[in-house]
């Protein structure tokens, strides 16, 4: 009996799907640190110089995340490589990967300095209300950029199952 599949078929669709299980998995992962930024923002912004200073200590560690980055770009990369046959799917997957990096250059233009200039967080400069503002207010648009990458990268999936699968509508 002849197989439907060509002979590594089957193997490049499990690699595919493992691929956009990695994908799913890091984006979701990275969208829940970003969640957690945005949703203690409403309080942490009445905090007094004080109480913010001890709050932020709980942050220690999260540089720690970049692995995760990694692999959720390189996933994605995968992703768009392996999909390069179906636009409308490898559309949503640079879509994805595009709000990730946006996410990251929101972090590097604007978290990182306000770390900088606080040492983490340990150093009480004058502006540091300014900076307080910066390091949250820019952790919500990365929360809402990991937000659109998952969202994109969920189309992806979709599309990706019903062109496989002609018949599901």
């Amino acid at each position: 009996m002849l197989s439907r599949h060509p002979p590594f078929g089957r193997a490049s669709s499990v690699v595919s799907e493992v691929v956009f299980f990695v994908a799913l998995l890091a984006t979701a992962l990275a969208l829940g640190a970003a969640l957690a930024h945005a949703l203690e923002l409403p309080n942490k912004m009445g905090l007094s110089r004080h109480e913010y200073f001890i709050v932020q200590k709980i942050y220690a560690g999260w540089d720690r995340l970049a692995v995760l980055l990694v692999i959720e770009l390189a996933a994605m990369v995968a992703a768009a490589v392996l999909t390069r046959s179906q636009p409308m799917v490898v559309w949503f997957v640079v879509i994805a990967i595009l709000c990730v990096l946006a996410a990251q250059g929101l972090f590097w233009m604007l978290t990182f300095p306000a770390n900088a200039a606080t040492e983490n967080w340990t150093f009480v400069p004058a502006d540091w209300e300014a900076l307080r503002r910066q390091w949250e207010y820019s952790h919500l648009g990365g929360a809402a950029f990991q937000m659109m990458a998952m969202s994109a990268l969920v189309v992806a999936v979709l599309l990706r199952r019903r062109s496989s699968h002609p018949g599901i509508r």
